[in-house]
């Protein structure tokens, strides 16, 4: 099984009116950290994911999502 999570940070970012530098300071973590977060190359801890849905004022499923693989 290939369960991939997929996210949509990069959109709620952006509906926000945020760049990737105004973000990470908000989260404290780094610019590079949100970057890899938005490219799928890195899957945030759950109270990193929970604090980023929490900031953009909606549900976890709303900015992370599970894609089965075969």
């Amino acid at each position: 099984m290939n369960d991939r999570v997929a996210n949509s940070v990069r959109e709620h970012r952006k509906n926000a009116g945020l760049t990737q530098e105004d973000l990470a300071a908000a989260m404290k973590v780094s610019r590079q950290t949100i970057i890899s977060i938005e490219k799928g190359k890195y899957v945030p801890s759950l109270p990193l994911a929970l604090k980023l849905a929490r900031f953009f004022k909606c549900s976890t499923d709303d900015v992370f999502a599970i894609e089965e693989g075969e």
